[in-house]
């Protein structure tokens, strides 16, 4: 019997197993791969996340990771707007984040099992019991879920956006590029838009949200990117220009930005798994992290106050939805206003002339230093 298991070795996994750990809990973190790998993600750090990582004794800076301080959109024709990031952030790649955090984990006592899927959670008898897909059975007291956008364990859990499904794929490339190394740009194109930022070791992250429909269209990804996003003279140049590092891109496919909830099946629901915020806010993996901190201030409750777990559920949904709740709205809302040709010009044009408004809704997708 151990105290937590967590299902998913990602940035809210990772960080609450460090922590957890850190504290004396029994840990066993479940993850489906083996360090490092790659993942479809923008690969930009708000530096709201700096504090925390230093307390749990995973301060990035050795990782030598990319300072971002500015912000640039573009419109579908080109059009050009450009904002001072306030908090700013960093950039650093998941391939080498997350197996720094990884072997945290393993430094503070975490119990990391790779190789190993979840195929089945059952909570029976104040306990949950795990079957992994090694064949073997474990049994905890907590289980926090930190698998990501999807996974069949959303269809066990019978999770509605599981049913429904979703228009949008993610495509993902790292690159070189002579390109200023403090910013991070976003690029509008038709049904899509595009992300690209510095990363360690002089290289650039890019990677880009589109549609199902632009790609079935077109037949393949690099078809698809000529006649789509060559549109935008930036992506163009970026193609044009650019030395691409991998022969091909990571892909991930049913990206779903609809309404979850953070508690199933008694489970904590994590980063990603608990809601996602839109690539055009560029704030998830913070969030992730934050979301980490959240569930470990909880679960250390929990096992420091009686073991409430009707309480435990309910103090982890409010201080969730305390966090993150508007975030994930004002992200929704702010998709809408992108992606279609017409509008993203509109939007641009618009609030070139009122950068104060920019700024302001970067606040609102971003947290305070925690």
């Amino acid at each position: 019997m151990i105290d937590v298991a967590i299902i998913g070795g990602g940035l809210a996994g990772l960080t609450s197993a460090i922590a957890l750990a850190a504290k004396g809990l029994s840990v066993v973190l479940l993850e489906k791969k083996s360090y490092p790998f790659h993942k479809v993600c923008g690969e930009y750090v708000s530096n709201e996340v700096l504090p925390y990582l230093k307390t749990i004794g995973a301060d990035p800076a050795s990782l030598l990771p990319a300072t971002l301080t500015r912000f640039q959109l573009s419109s579908p024709s080109g059009n050009l707007l450009e904002s001072p990031l306030d908090l700013g952030g960093f950039g650093i790649s998941r391939y080498t984040f997350d197996h720094f955090l990884y072997q945290q984990a393993l430094k503070q006592g975490a119990d990391v099992k790779l190789h190993n899927n979840v195929q089945e959670v059952r909570f029976e008898g104040d306990k949950f019991s795990l079957k992994l897909s090694s064949g073997e059975t474990l049994e905890a007291t907590l289980v926090l879920g930190a698998y990501g956008k999807r996974s069949p364990l959303d269809r066990q859990l019978n999770r509605s956006f599981f049913r429904a499904r979703s228009p949008y794929i993610g495509v993902k490339y790292h690159l070189r590029l002579d390109m200023p190394t403090d910013l991070i740009a976003l690029h509008n194109f038709r049904d899509g838009y595009a992300g690209i930022s510095a990363i360690e070791d002089g290289r650039y992250c890019f990677c880009y949200l589109t549609t199902r429909q632009n790609l079935r269209q077109h037949g393949t990804i690099p078809a698809m990117e000529k006649a789509i996003l060559y549109q935008n003279p930036h992506l163009r140049q970026i193609f044009g220009e650019a030395e691409f590092l991998y022969a091909q891109p990571e892909v991930i496919n049913e990206i779903s930005f609809a309404t979850k909830t953070c508690i199933e099946n008694h489970m904590l629901m994590c980063g990603d798994a608990a809601g996602m915020i839109t690539p055009l806010c560029g704030n998830g993996m913070a969030m992730a992290i934050h979301s980490g901190r959240i569930a470990t201030e909880q679960v250390l409750h929990y096992f420091g106050q009686g073991r409430d777990r009707k309480q435990l559920e309910s103090n982890y949904t409010y201080a969730w939805e305390n966090q993150f709740r508007r975030r994930l709205q004002v992200g929704r809302a702010v998709q809408h206003l992108f992606g279609h040709p017409l509008l993203s010009e509109a939007t641009v044009s618009a609030l070139k002339h009122v950068p104060a408004a920019v700024r302001f809704i970067m606040r609102q997708t971003h947290g305070q230093p925690f």
